[in-house]
């Protein structure tokens, strides 16, 4: 695993990386790693950010409104699936993944309807010292008690490097078509993208390179089985 430590490079605080940023681009299913936008909706602004906490970008990325090129691969409930950016994140910034179930199919769903949180990553803390776990993969496992049906599976790496408000903190986000096999019957209150993410959110806010010594990810609460 790949991690980073906040206190080790805070005169880092304005660089950005000569060659750009990163974009998840692949999805593992069932133990088989699918081809670059084989089962997750390619975009169109490259490997650029989003930052309009208004803007419907922020559900499946710039361009990523429609998965009509996209494959939509089957999944059992209970099973974990894994996205793989081009190069390892190295932002730092929570990790958040997302579902929202498809009126009919993953392929035509725009991502208007509830979304509900299944898992997040923040920062753990040492002393004066915060550490993100910075990697090329993440993994997500599919709740074992939604129930059957296409959806669309979202990953979102909020980078703060450079805070608010004098920074615009920056969204990556790709989006994954899946159909979800077995499962349950389980519902989950969910929320809007846009909408998610607010101004005034103190994970949004945060400074990490003053005081930072603790961290909510922002965003709704985790939904458990």
């Amino acid at each position: 695993m790949k991690f980073f430590s906040t206190a080790a490079v805070a005169g880092a605080l304005f660089l950005e990386a000569v060659n750009g940023h990163y974009i998840f681009q692949k999805l593992t299913a069932n133990g088989v790693q699918g081809g670059v936008y084989q089962n997750i909706r390619p975009n169109t602004n490259n490997n650029s950010p989003v930052t309009d906490l208004a803007s419907n970008d922020l559900r499946c990325n710039v361009g990523g409104g429609s998965g009509a090129s996209t494959s939509t691969v089957s999944v059992a409930a209970g099973s974990t699936v894994t996205f793989t950016a081009d190069i390892a994140v190295y932002h730092q910034g929570p990790v958040s993944f997302y579902l929202t179930k498809a009126a009919s199919t993953a392929a035509s769903a725009d991502g208007s309807t509830p979304w509900f949180k299944i898992k997040e990553i923040g920062p753990t803390f040492s002393g004066s010292s915060s550490t993100w776990d910075l990697e090329q993969s993440y993994s997500v496992t599919i709740p074992s008690c939604i129930p059957a049906g296409e959806y669309l599976l979202r990953i979102e790496q909020l980078a703060i490097h450079n805070p608010y408000p004098g920074g615009i903190p920056q969204f990556y986000i790709s989006c994954a078509q899946i159909k979800v096999t077995g499962g349950g019957s389980k519902s989950f209150n969910g929320v809007s993208i846009p909408g998610h993410v607010k101004v005034t959110d103190s994970g949004y806010t945060a400074n990490i390179y003053s005081n930072f010594n603790s961290y909510t990810v922002p965003g709704p609460a985790v939904s458990q089985c």
